[in-house]
């Protein structure tokens, strides 16, 4: 089967697409014909080096998909071939807290993933889409969608009526926009961009702030509100900002920290505000088959249909790699296979 991966992993250049043998399911797994792939950040970084310890050189890429059960062996958890799945990208976090372990089951970095024309998964981590549910919405819920939604729901208790910040357009804070706005949320979205921002509106966004024109985009916000803070924030900034991330939290709001892209090393943040709002901050890496099985659910049942900035061949991987990396998408990078 044709596949892309890792190569030496000196940069985005290092990617390699390659011939290797079609993967047989072994007891317990699943073989599936992959439709589609989707990207992530951390994708770039793995090319780079820079994401956990050096990867085999023909490790698979990419977190996200979607596809067609070929064959399944052993117990077969309600599937048969011929099913559309999905699966989270910690392939053996099924249900319950997290815990380090589920690294070891990480697709796409500490497993073969989906970038390839065939993938073999564990059965118990498939999930079956309704009809719906097409490719394209489904090839974007893994990663970043299981993401959005640990965030905002298993951990903020989002609810009708609360204000949810998420700043910037990349793949974590459009879905977390959908999917605050079908459960009855308010949204804030932040970006350096009006066309960008003027998108986020038409997609449901109740409040804008280019952080470029207003530095002060805490500040910002709060005037636009009314002095009103967020109730739950997605913040995939990092501690670079974080003193104006706790600026903006409501009273017993809860950060949900889930991006590092600002911030330099020694970088000591003032986090006295946490204690005078009585704030919590929690890590969210990703989630669960069950946080993804709920995604799926309301997916389907509200219609979401998430934001997909380009959609590039299999033969493209490579290019739809430098447009993520060129920073100006809204929304997921995907490639059909």
């Amino acid at each position: 089967m044709k596949a892309w991966t890792f190569g030496d992993q000196a940069g985005l250049e290092s990617l390699r697409l390659a011939d290797l043998p079609t993967p047989q399911p072994k007891a317990g797994e699943t073989l599936v014909r992959v439709h589609a792939a989707a990207l992530n950040n951390r994708d770039l970084q793995a090319l780079r080096g820079t994401y956990g310890p050096r990867k085999p050189e023909d490790r698979i890429l990419l977190s996200d998909g979607v596809g067609t059960i070929v064959a399944i062996e052993g117990e077969n958890h309600g599937l048969a071939p011929g099913q559309r799945v999905i699966a989270p990208h910690f392939a053996g976090w099924i249900d319950g807290p997290f815990t380090p372990a589920i690294f070891a089951q990480d697709v796409g970095i500490s497993r073969d993933g989906w970038l390839a024309e065939y993938i073999c998964l564990p059965t118990a981590s498939l999930i079956a889409l309704p009809a719906a549910v097409t490719d394209e919405v489904a090839v974007t819920l893994a990663a970043a969608g299981t993401t959005a939604w640990h965030g905002l729901v298993e951990f903020g208790g989002v609810k009708p009526g609360d204000l949810v910040l998420a700043p910037g357009t990349g793949g974590v804070a459009i879905m977390a926009l959908h999917i605050a706005k079908a459960l009855g949320a308010q949204v804030a979205i932040t970006s350096s961009s009006d066309d960008k921002l003027d998108r986020c509106r038409a997609l449901g966004a109740d409040f804008t702030v280019n952080y470029r024109t207003r530095p002060d985009w805490a500040a910002a916000l709060l005037e636009q509100t009314g002095g009103r803070g967020a109730d739950i924030v997605i913040d995939t900034i990092g501690l670079g900002e974080i003193e104006q991330t706790l600026a903006v939290a409501a009273a017993n709001g809860r950060i949900a920290l889930i991006g590092g892209l600002s911030g330099a090393p020694g970088h000591a943040p003032n986090m006295f505000g946490m204690i005078g709002k009585n704030l919590t901050l929690k890590g969210i890496t990703s989630g669960s088959r069950a946080m993804l099985a709920d995604l799926v659910d309301v997916v389907a049942a509200n219609g979401i249909t998430p934001l997909v900035d380009r959609t590039f061949p299999f033969a493209e991987a490579d290019q739809a790699c430098a447009h993520l990396d060129r920073g100006g998408h809204m929304g997921k990078v995907v490639v059909t296979v």
